[in-house]
């Protein structure tokens, strides 16, 4: 396997997929090789009478890869809007839980750096009886939180990391997306999330932004995993 990150949220759309391929597009600026990792999608449109899942689209062009990757980059891909097991019973069909964490050796001897992308939060349901944190746990990377920078986000974040420390699973820091318009509790926010959660908030993403200056490998992976081994 290769070194990587798992990127988790506090919920859907507090933008996973955008920071996952800010972050590849990054890597990629400072020279390494990036694969990027979707266990499992659901949510399609149709166009022209093919479904395209929008997240794949993003990881594909931030990491330069092509159409042909789009298996590697998200093996079990479903067209419903629900959570991947019941988007998929919809289809008669199942998620392959192995699957979930094995596709990811895919990228083993591929690239120097693999992104790994969640589905929901951190407990959305991949399977039946799997959860993202269970392919984090299995992985072994460690998390990035993406939280939303407004009201409501301390208390979905602070469970956020609390689950994730209650599996020993690594947290490498959080990141404020401000998904709209400014927020004016941004800041206050990132200081009760990092009192509470003894955990980093590394910065916050200003509306259609780009990652804070101080996200970097270094920060991300080997510090988390240091400290936590």
């Amino acid at each position: 396997m290769p070194p990587g990150l798992l990127i988790t949220g506090t919920d859907t759309d507090v933008g996973k997929t955008y920071v996952t391929a800010k972050l590849a597009e990054r890597l990629r600026g400072g020279g390494s090789s990036v694969g990027v990792y979707k266990p499992a999608c659901s949510g399609a449109e149709v166009f022209h009478g093919e479904p395209v899942w929008a997240d794949i689209e993003a990881l594909r062009s931030a990491a330069d890869l092509t159409t042909a990757d789009d298996d590697r980059i998200c093996p079990q891909r479903f067209l419903a809007p629900l959570a991947p097991p019941i988007a998929a019973a919809r289809e008669r069909r199942t998620v392959d839980r192995d699957l979930l964490t094995e596709g990811a050796r895919r990228w083993a001897d591929r690239c120097d750096h693999l992104l790994v992308e969640g589905a929901g939060g951190l407990l959305c349901p991949l399977a039946e009886d799997v959860t993202v944190l269970d392919v984090a746990a299995d992985l072994g990377y460690p998390l990035l939180i993406v939280a939303r920078a407004g009201l409501g986000t301390v208390n979905h974040t602070l469970l956020t990391i609390a689950v994730a420390k209650a599996r020993s699973v690594p947290v490498a820091g959080v990141v404020l997306n401000e998904t709209n318009a400014r927020e004016p509790e941004a800041a206050t926010n990132a200081a009760m999330i990092e009192r509470f959660g003894e955990t980093t908030v590394l910065g916050v993403i200003p509306p259609g932004g780009e990652l804070p200056a101080n996200i970097d490998w270094e920060t991300l992976v080997r510090r988390p995993l240091q400290e936590d081994g």
